[in-house]
């Protein structure tokens, strides 16, 4: 017999996604209160299944949710959440890792920022890695552009952590809000103050310079600084190249890797600043992206970013899935995309 006050899971192929999907897919679980089934979760990565930054996210959502989850062990391909009632609160989540703090941020501040009262997060693991926005990026672009949609959140950097080594700390408070307020953003206005940053930590102070140097190049940035961090796990070094606009902030993060020059490194940020600024995109890929999720919840949006890349259609797939409303994302004039919430 089919329990009628059981709403029926939401069923969620994740074969050709990754870990955004299940963190897209939770989030969505634990504002609507709808429960998903997922399987093939990261079917066609290298190490397939659930990796240990995703079963904190998992865990992390059962916790402020009173939610439970099937299937959440390490390298799991398949997975049953259902989310409760959101509680604010305190809360702090660990991941044991360099997984990505601002991801698993990401995963919980709608559903806290819907919950009524005001919560706090601390959070452990890596605040500076590759393939996540790192803590600089939350706290000056993606924070600031959420504003604009009435949620509201202080971050502060209590340590940092590079890739692999993590040990990152960032502590969050969130105000509550009724409702996510609708984004419309069609061009990015005139430039307000550029800046580079490069943090580093236990390398010599040469590396950092010629990142500097690098980017300084590619960007040119009177604002321009090293920022050597004291004493703290790990080591590791950042570029981090940041345009404030009349209307929004785009910021590129690049990191340094093994057998990649400290000159490639602070080269492909300053570019990556230096080819936005002459789109007149609203937003950069990365923002779009993260911007998908709220403006869903607002029921209204528009703006326009670069061509986007193989994230949005998954991200959207989910979104859909979750919420009767459709993106238009389509080319427009002068080489942009936009991307449309009727």
């Amino acid at each position: 017999m089919i329990d009628m006050k059981t709403p029926s899971l939401i069923q969620l192929d994740s074969c050709e996604g990754g870990g955004q999907m299940l963190r897209t897919a939770l989030t969505l679980a634990m504002v609507t209160g709808q429960p998903f089934r997922m399987t093939n979760i990261r079917g066609k990565r290298r190490k397939p299944g659930l990796m240990r930054q995703h079963l904190t996210c998992v865990k992390a959502a059962c916790e402020i949710s009173s939610g439970v989850a099937d299937g959440a062990e390490p390298g799991s391909t398949e997975l049953v959440f259902r989310a409760g009632k959101v509680n604010p609160g305190c809360y702090e989540f660990a991941i044991g890792t360099a997984g990505s703090t601002g991801l698993l941020l990401q995963t919980l501040l709608p559903a806290l920022w819907l919950a009524g009262g005001p919560s706090t997060l601390r959070l452990t693991g890596g605040t500076h890695n590759p393939l996540a926005p790192p803590f600089d990026f939350l706290d000056r672009s993606f924070l600031p552009a959420m504003a604009r949609m009435g949620a509201r959140a202080e971050l502060c950097l209590i340590e940092t952590g590079f890739a692999p080594t993590g040990g990152g700390i960032i502590e969050c408070r969130i105000d509550p809000t009724p409702a996510f307020t609708p984004f419309h953003l069609t061009d990015h206005g005139s430039v307000k103050s550029t800046r580079i940053r490069v943090p580093f930590r236990s390398l010599p102070n040469s590396i950092a310079d010629r990142v500097l140097a690098a980017a300084c190049e590619a960007f040119p940035c009177e604002d321009a600084a090293v920022v050597e961090l004291s004493a703290g796990p790990g080591q590791g070094v950042a570029c981090l190249v940041e345009a404030e606009f009349e209307h929004s902030t785009e910021m590129a993060c690049t990191f340094g890797e093994m057998n990649v020059s400290a000159e490639k490194v602070g080269r492909r940020a300053g570019k990556m600043i230096h080819d936005f600024t002459q789109t007149g995109a609203a937003i950069g890929r990365n923002l779009a992206d993260q911007l998908l999720l709220p403006i869903a919840l607002a029921g209204e949006g528009s703006f326009t970013t670069m061509k986007p890349d193989e994230h949005v259609p998954t991200n959207v797939s989910v979104i859909e899935a979750f919420l009767p409303l459709r993106f238009q994302i389509a080319p427009a004039k002068g080489g942009l995309w936009s991307v449309c919430l009727p």
